[in-house]
């Protein structure tokens, strides 16, 4: 068939043809953010789950659907090597550029931006005209102490999206990456503006290993934010997200090729979207059939192989590679870091080390204490394609 046609383009964030299953998610959303806006009194919202199973496609969709509503929003994807302040500064000025459009609130927009400048120079952060351009009013947000100036930024943000009648919602993905002191000046000042009824908001997205981490930054975070586990699809939905688009493009597929997807892919999003991809592209003309999806099912996996797993397992260390080596050979998990290191012939201690800075790059987590899973969904068949089995 065509591949031009292909409905099919599984990449980073980059949004699925069909977004099947995630609707209650979108409305519960939706509501938050409109209690939000109007003053009222709502938990802001955590999405947490595996790779591959559609955060940052949900999140931008939250995204899209607040800015559609005339929500102010302020994208931040956080790296792993960088400080909140100075990925904050930049994405707050554009929501602020954006608020100042039109006669309404200037004075309140200007004092933000006189506060986000004096912000930016406190915590040194360089970024053009905010950094030398802009005046600064005395004693805002520049004492130099996170928790008390990101707390003053926030609400006097909130103070100039109310003027506007509007919202500024930030949109954090990656929220694992945000170092703990920071995390906890975040959580601080959106609990402060939540506290003064002010429209502003955050709504992150992470690994599963951000709900310790909040909670440990601070102990109400818990109450201050409403935790939603994405997980994969259910077979319903996985059917959904397949067939709409297949047959929109006046394609059918067999039922049991589609069966054998589903299963191939155990309904994780990003996978759903590379088999279709394969199997369109396999297959000769409509509708789809299962041989086309078994042959599609080998190349899927060498392009999984290549990209998706290679990318996370080429930033380890020989000791890491080594370490989920183990945990691979155990199966999917999770797993005992007892067991790990007796199937490594070590004692539990010596691998201490290395387990938490896998936790830090975001390749396993702790879903309960001593146990260990891979934040990449079916990583431990990939370790045993890559790394073959050593007698126990």
């Amino acid at each position: 068939m065509d591949p031009r046609q292909n409905p099919f383009a599984p990449g980073a964030g980059t949004p699925p043809p069909e977004l099947a299953g995630r609707g209650l998610v979108l409305d519960r959303t939706a509501i938050t953010l409109d209690r939000i806006r109007s003053g009222r009194a709502a938990q802001s919202l955590v999405l947490y789950g595996l790779r591959g199973v559609g955060k940052t496609v949900l999140l931008n969709q939250i995204r899209r659907d607040g800015e559609a509503r005339g929500l102010i929003g302020v994208w931040i994807e956080m790296p792993e090597d960088r400080n909140l302040p100075e990925v904050l500064v930049p994405a707050l000025r554009s929501a602020l550029i954006k608020l100042s459009r039109g006669e309404a609130a200037k004075a309140s927009i200007a004092r933000a931006l006189r506060a986000l400048a004096a912000f930016a120079r406190t915590f040194r952060v360089t970024y053009n005209d905010v950094e030398f351009g802009m005046g600064t009013e005395p004693g805002l947000a520049d004492s130099g102490d996170l928790d008390a100036d990101l707390a003053d930024l926030i609400a006097i943000v909130g103070e100039a999206a109310r003027d506007r009648r509007t919202a500024v919602v930030l949109y954090i993905d990656e929220i694992q990456y945000v170092q703990e002191p920071q995390l906890a000046a975040l959580i601080m000042a959106i609990h402060a503006a939540g506290q003064a009824q002010l429209p502003v908001t955050a709504v992150a997205a992470g690994l599963p290993q951000i709900l310790g981490k909040m909670g440990r930054a601070k102990s109400y975070a818990e109450r201050l934010f409403e935790f939603v586990s994405i997980d994969r699809l259910d077979p319903d939905a996985a059917r959904q997200a397949l067939r709409s688009p297949i047959e929109r493009e006046d394609v059918l597929i067999d039922d049991d090729a589609l069966e054998e997807i589903v299963t191939q892919t155990q309904g994780y999003p990003y996978f759903l979207q590379k088999w279709g991809q394969q199997a369109w592209d396999v297959a000769k003309d409509s509708p789809i059939r299962l041989g086309d999806v078994r042959q599609a099912s080998s190349s899927a996996i060498a392009d999984l192989d290549d990209s998706f797993f290679r990318v996370r397992f080429d930033r380890l260390t020989p000791r890491e590679k080594l370490y989920l080596q183990a945990m691979g050979e155990l199966g999917p998990g999770p797993h005992r870091s007892g067991d790990i290191a007796r199937r490594l012939g070590r004692p539990v201690t010596s691998e201490a080390p290395t387990r938490m800075n896998l936790i830090a790059k975001g390749m396993i987590y702790s879903p309960a204490h001593g146990d260990n899973a891979f934040t990449v969904p079916l990583f431990d068949a990939y370790m045993r394609r890559i790394m073959p089995m050593r007698e126990a």
